[in-house]
């Protein structure tokens, strides 16, 4: 006979894990018509009580750390919170305490001491943002040291210590970005650009442009050269301003992160809304400059859910013993103007 768990009978009512628990436990409000979803699935898998009491393991409370950008400082971050909360909600009738600690997405010393005031509450499992590449995999081999269970989203590292990923393949998101360029392009200069962040140290964003680099290399399609250009935030205008009087031959641009309103911005002044423009995630000012034509594709990477499901995966695993799966991709979604609106909210 099938163990069912509480997620099993969540996912089978309609219902959140918390409503179920509610439910089995005869604690808190629910209202009658989950009551009764609840009630119908109960009664047709037969639910006898201990099979789900014995998948818990203890009556301890866990600790669960969220480590990630501060959302204050980049606005990509600000659905994480809307997941997490979500998490926080789903299981806030268990033994589990779910905390998040921001760290400035431009200062690996604001990671590192972020990290250092984390460890100090003992967590029991943290998911984090590895946004640095050398000092996360530091932090995650202290992490194993200590006995800590780790999982990582939105950025991948490679590390047979790491206990789940959940994210996008950024290689393949970049063949994407590319197979899109070509679509828009017959011929001519492309140009890759990075923002902000440190190149060298920053995996996500090389391995976007490997994907994007490979696929033209697999076409064999000489038609198209490559450039990158890294630029900050602050230089930005003036940096793109040159590279555009300097290439008045540029046909189309791919940017990296988030931030392609600061280069679509600067686009616009210069009224070469004829350059095939893609970029990443549904920010505001991302989504007006695609629905002006300016952007032509973004492609959403879901932090919601990459944060939603990264915490799933630990906290299920500490109070039902459950198998953490080491690596879910998420879709790689295609946005244009035309379809963005069924991806708000």
């Amino acid at each position: 006979m099938k163990k069912y768990t509480i997620k099993d009978i969540a996912k089978l009512a309609g219902v959140s894990k918390g409503t179920v628990d509610r439910v089995l436990h005869k604690r808190g409000k629910v209202s009658q018509k989950a009551l009764d979803k609840v009630n119908v699935v109960l009664n047709e898998i037969d639910y006898k009580p201990n099979l789900i009491a014995r998948n818990l393991k203890n009556n301890k409370t866990y600790r669960v750390a969220v480590l990630l950008p501060n959302p204050d400082l980049d606005p990509y971050w600000l659905p994480c919170i809307e997941g997490i909360n979500e998490a926080k909600n789903e299981f806030s009738t268990f033994n589990v305490a779910i905390e998040s600690y921001f760290f400035d997405p431009n200062s690996t010393s604001s990671f590192i001491e972020t990290n250092e005031n984390l460890l100090k509450t003992s967590p029991d499992a943290v998911l984090l943002v590895p946004l640095f590449y050398k000092e996360s995999l530091n932090v995650i081999d202290n992490y194993n040291s200590l006995g800590i269970i780790s999982g990582t989203f939105n950025n991948q590292l490679k590390s047979r210590i790491i206990n789940s990923f959940v994210g996008q393949d950024l290689f393949r998101s970049g063949r994407v970005a590319a197979s899109l360029m070509d679509l828009l392009l017959k011929k001519g200069l492309i140009a890759i650009i990075h923002i902000d962040e440190e190149f060298d140290n920053a995996q996500h964003m090389q391995e976007k442009e490997k994907g994007f680099r490979s696929y033209f290399a697999d076409e064999m399609n000489e038609k198209f050269e490559l450039v990158t250009l890294n630029i900050k935030s602050e230089n930005a205008n003036n940096s793109l301003s040159d590279f555009l009087d300097k290439h008045t031959d540029l046909k189309g641009i791919f940017v990296t992160t988030s931030k392609s309103y600061q280069i679509a911005e600067v686009i616009s002044k210069k009224n070469r809304d004829d350059i095939a423009f893609i970029g990443y995630d549904l920010l505001k000012p991302n989504i007006e400059f695609l629905n002006n034509k300016i952007i032509k594709f973004l492609i959403h990477q879901n932090p919601k859910k990459q944060a939603h499901m990264g915490l799933s995966l630990l906290v299920e695993h500490l109070i039902f013993d459950k198998k953490i799966s080491k690596e879910v991709y998420l879709p790689l979604y295609i946005i244009n103007s035309e379809n963005v609106k069924d991806y708000l909210n």
